[in-house]
């Protein structure tokens, strides 16, 4: 890998020091003939220790990632460190300027898009982008998430599963240093297109992490999360003063295909549960009411296993297949294992 990449000008990825920058993503559209959409970057090294990446705002309405990844750019320099950060704390810029989860520009989930295309529109320019210049270079890597305007997650460490035993170890060491209340776990690449699956593809350990949601920022998850990303920078060996705070306990919970409670009718969401709680199947866990037909009941809808609320939606209006809740099989400090993590 040259240490200039013709998508990321100014920047050498092999000098040390603080350097700022913005990959170049072209955009032809009918006010901008040939613009460049610019990618906020930052590329901090101070030894030749590993190299972390990390990712914000590859949806644009969840900020805490963004307010962290800031912070970090802000705070830290050549002589913090032993090996190099590369930040990206806007990543889809586009989305972030509009405080959307996919933009309007080119309406793309790049959390789906990986490994991009250079030939394509924003969205799958940066996947490219991060796929083929940046993952390669990384020795770890974290795409901070929320969940956004339409939701909210318990705060915690999000992780696949496996795909080797050697990266599902390195994974749980990763959750248990970043030290947030929950670690949810999916099964192995659940979505081809997102950056787990394409740091798992590589071989790179990886964790994403959801940090609350209803798109705004939460102070005290905003301050657990803070104390948690300098933890794992110094546990990857690149940070050369973390914090040596006692860790808390992690709840591992598990995501799968019969997690999410769906609406089959239009109206009004009301949430009976709260995040974190403990349900049996069976419980109700929200309810819909219709906006129009004064006379029609509104409809319970129940939990379809027993666990923990580990997603709650936040707007109220609904539509039919609408997710209004998941529910999550909760292993408690035990995280889960077995043919998933295969090498």
């Amino acid at each position: 890998m040259t240490s200039l990449i013709p998508r990321i000008p100014g920047i050498d990825f092999d000098g040390f020091g603080k350097q700022l920058g913005y990959l170049e993503v072209e955009h032809s559209d009918n006010e901008n003939d040939a613009a460049v959409i610019p990618s906020p970057i930052a590329v901090i090294r101070g030894g030749r220790g590993p190299t972390v990446l990390l990712t914000a705002g590859t949806h644009g309405d969840e900020y805490e990632g963004q307010v962290l990844l800031q912070e970090l750019i802000r705070s830290l320099g050549p002589d913090d460190l032993d090996g190099r950060l590369i930040i990206l704390p806007a990543l889809n810029i586009s989305a972030v300027r509009e405080g959307r989860r996919v933009s309007e520009v080119d309406g793309v989930n790049l959390n789906r898009a990986l490994p991009g295309r250079k030939d394509g529109g924003p969205a799958q320019q940066i996947a490219s982008i991060v796929a083929e210049d940046l993952i390669p270079m990384a020795d770890y890597v974290i795409d901070i998430h929320s969940g956004g305007s339409a939701s909210e997650y318990v705060p915690s460490a999000f992780v696949y599963l496996g795909p080797t035993e050697e990266l599902w170890a390195e994974k749980i060491s990763a959750v248990e240093a970043f030290n947030v209340p929950y670690s949810v776990v999916v099964k192995p690449m659940l979505k081809a297109g997102s950056i787990s699956s394409a740091a798992d593809r590589a071989g790179v350990p990886m964790i994403s992490a959801e940090l609350g949601g209803c798109g705004t920022v939460s102070l005290p998850i905003l301050a657990r999360a803070r104390k948690g990303l300098r933890s794992l920078l110094a546990h990857w060996g690149v940070l050369r003063n973390g914090s040596r705070t006692p860790r808390e306990p992690v709840r591992w919970v598990e995501l799968g295909a019969g997690s999410a409670v769906r609406s089959t009718m239009a109206g009004l969401m009301e949430p009976l549960v709260e995040l974190g709680q403990s349900v049996s199947a069976g419980d109700v866990v929200a309810r819909v009411h219709s906006v129009e037909e004064l006379d029609r009941p509104a409809k319970d809808f129940h939990a379809p296993l027993g666990g923990v609320v580990a997603v709650v939606r936040h707007p109220a209006l609904v539509n039919v297949g609408t997710t209004l809740v998941n529910i999550a099989v909760d292993h408690g400090t035990t995280p889960p294992k077995g043919d998933h993590a295969t090498s």
